[in-house]
């Protein structure tokens, strides 16, 4: 018993110091699905490709892994200037040794914040922060990360609902045309969905619709 004691006594305060914060960058690195989900434009992405495939009626075209695939470069393409921002105020002053791994969390924090607050509804953080009982924040430093990260969440929904509303417009117009055309042919067996899919498929080919689908994107942030 007395030679654990000993060890942990003379151990080296560095060394622990090294632990704790290569156990803190493992934990960062754990949650990074979380933080791309999350915290960045992947929510809306995917959720609005998501309602293009489920409008059309295609069942499994496109497949999910494209869909994500393409949700998760155009993530990248619409953070690129806040991944810039990280890189340049906290991963490269830290490998650089001129800020601590505690200023570079801080640091890499601003940035991600910046955007977040940029897209979030105040009604949605207000919810969060009348449940905290926080104070009215005086800056964007002061509002922490576990309120405006699901503010932020629930807003990205409610904007992706919102574009898939108006993406299923269009094509439940097809569907009921194609089903009252079927009705006063006195057709009611055959089911309207294998008559409409190639009208709206036609229709979404004609219009470009996959243009149309990633500039509102792209627009919207």
């Amino acid at each position: 018993m007395n030679e654990f004691v000993d060890l942990f006594s003379n151990t080296d305060t560095a060394a622990v110091s090294t632990s704790v914060k290569l156990l803190l960058l493992l934990t960062v690195l754990a949650l990074a699905p979380s933080i791309l989900i999350l915290m960045t434009s992947f929510t809306r992405i995917v959720i609005v490709l998501s309602f293009v495939r489920t409008s059309l009626a295609t069942q499994q075209t496109p497949p999910n892994q494209l869909l994500i695939g393409l949700a998760l470069f155009l993530t990248f393409f619409i953070m690129a200037p806040t991944f810039h921002d990280v890189n340049e105020t906290a991963l490269q002053p830290l490998f650089n040794d001129e800020i601590s791994l505690e200023e570079a969390y801080e640091n890499a924090a601003e940035p991600i914040k910046e955007f977040m607050a940029k897209h979030t509804r105040e009604k949605d953080l207000a919810l969060f922060m009348n449940y905290s009982e926080m104070d009215p924040p005086e800056s964007l430093e002061d509002i922490p990360l576990t309120t405006l990260v699901p503010a932020f969440a629930i807003s990205e929904l409610k904007t992706a609902f919102q574009m898939g509303f108006m993406i299923f417009i269009p094509f439940l117009v097809i569907d009921m045309a194609v089903a009252s055309v079927l009705m006063s042919m006195g057709m009611m067996m055959l089911p309207p969905v294998m008559i409409s899919l190639p009208f709206k498929i036609l229709l979404f080919v004609l219009v470009d619709g996959w243009y149309l689908i990633t500039y509102s994107l792209l627009e919207g942030f």
